[in-house]
């Protein structure tokens, strides 16, 4: 009579548990905290986008209507879909590689230089008056300072309304995007540099690296792909989920919903209007586009130093 052995290639996972039931008992709040307050409102989202939902009365199953209508019908949501799209492909990658690249560059200071450099680059995204600081760049009138420089050189004549014109929103909303980006995956880089071995760029120059190039290319970013990874999934979420800037600059509704954004129009269904299973379909399809855009970006970042 033989025995079955489990590897631990093949264990059950209710033998993992009891064999690490410290670990899985230590990790319980987090995955129960996870589950209800993340995976659990997603899901109800999702189920909600297939109901009319007022707020007032019992969802009223309608199928798959609010997506026929987000699609068929919704002209603002595809302007909404459009801003987004534009805001995420120009500000994600361009504020990802250069909270690397300044992560880099400030890593090659020391003591309190590397930490003063460090908050004066990451305290845009935490400060509570960056919006009114470019309200007061962007001010329409002679007295604000953008108008105020570029009349004293001589580039324009007289004040642009820079937010109530819709050929500028987009632009200026890119800008100031992209100077508040600098948040949770820059310190996150830097940390991730701090952390590499030196002893991996005394192997390097053994095998033949020559160039603070190569060894970005061939040491630094293949040491630093959990980093890598958590920027990445940062930058795409701030840069999809963007809504406070519009909101703040050119207001609800902005000029023509020049700077409108799926977010945004997510609000208006949801805070104002209480269209809640309309609102729900509209959060599902960012929450999909997300999750797609993570996946292609992952997929990227493997191949990474090879």
């Amino acid at each position: 009579m033989t025995k079955t052995i489990l590897t631990p290639n093949n264990e059950t996972l209710l033998t993992r548990i009891r064999k690490s039931r410290a670990a899985y008992f230590m990790l319980a709040p987090y995955f129960i905290l996870f589950t209800l307050f993340t995976i659990l409102p997603v899901l109800m989202a999702m189920g909600v986008s297939l109901t009319y939902f007022d707020a007032l009365s019992l969802p009223r199953f309608i199928g798959w209507s609010n997506y026929l209508k987000l699609f068929l019908e919704d002209d603002l949501f595809m302007k909404a879909l459009q801003n987004t799209l534009v805001l995420a492909l120009v500000t994600g990658p361009l504020s990802y590689l250069l909270c690397l690249l300044f992560a880099w560059i400030i890593n090659e200071f020391k003591g309190w230089t590397r930490a003063l450099l460090t908050l004066v680059f990451y305290a845009p995204s935490i400060c509570g008056q960056a919006y009114l600081i470019w309200n007061i760049i962007l001010t329409g009138d002679r007295y604000g300072f953008l108008n105020g420089l570029l009349m004293n050189l001589g580039v324009i004549q007289e004040a642009i309304l820079w937010m109530q014109t819709e050929k500028y929103v987009l632009p200026m909303l890119i800008v100031v995007q992209m100077w508040l980006s600098l948040g949770t995956g820059f310190l996150a880089f830097i940390a991730g540099l701090q952390t590499i071995d030196k002893a991996l760029y005394e192997a390097a120059a053994i095998d033949g690296v020559k160039n603070r190039w190569q060894e970005l290319w061939f040491v630094t970013l293949p040491a630093m792909r959990p980093q890598l990874m958590f920027g990445a999934v940062m930058q795409i979420t701030q840069s999809f989920a963007i809504a406070d800037v519009s909101l703040q600059l050119a207001g609800n509704p902005s000029v023509n919903y020049a700077g409108s954004t799926v977010v945004t129009h997510l609000l208006d269904y949801g805070g104002i209007r209480f269209e809640m299973g309309y609102a729900s379909a509209i959060a599902t399809i960012l929450f999909l586009i997300m999750i797609g855009s993570n996946k292609l970006v992952q997929r990227l970042l493997r191949g990474v130093g090879e």
